[in-house]
């Protein structure tokens, strides 16, 4: 299985965040090019998770992005149940002469969902963890970017 693109940088989104300073907001655009993503994407992400109640965006002086109590216990299966909106496979858009009789929809619905609550048990805390074990991996700005290139 392969996430969408609005997965994979929502799940980047959620994690830097979460592995920032105590306090520290951040812009959409800043984000943009931490995750070396389009902003006008990020915007997007950025929108969905405040639906979600993942994270606050905040206009204007002072504002900007934040995570809310908690979000770092969230589970990553339930993340990415609400951010992958889409089934595995669209067959009416192929327009499938197979639809009728064809189980291979429902076994993907399946695997798809077994693949979910294989990481209901992840939370973005464990993937952040700062358990002194190795660095936070999303430690983006400063020096170490510059030895990450």
């Amino acid at each position: 299985m392969q996430l969408t693109m609005f997965s994979d940088l929502g799940l980047r989104l959620v994690m830097r965040l979460a592995a920032a300073e105590e306090g520290r907001r951040f812009t959409a655009r800043g984000v943009a090019a931490e995750l070396n993503a389009s902003p006008a994407h990020v915007a997007k992400v950025v929108t969905r998770l405040g639906e979600l109640g993942v994270l606050v965006a905040t206009r204007g002086r002072g504002g900007g992005i934040r995570l809310v109590e908690g979000a770092t216990g969230r589970s990553i299966g339930g993340l990415l149940r609400a951010l992958e909106t889409g089934e595995v496979i669209d067959c009416e858009a192929a327009e499938c002469p197979m639809i009728p009789f064809c189980r291979l929809r429902g076994a993907l619905a399946e695997a798809q969902e077994a693949f979910f609550a294989h990481l209901d048990g992840v939370t973005v805390d464990d993937l952040i963890a700062r358990d002194g074990v190795g660095p936070v991996p999303l430690a983006l700005a400063g020096p170490l970017r510059e030895q990450v290139r």
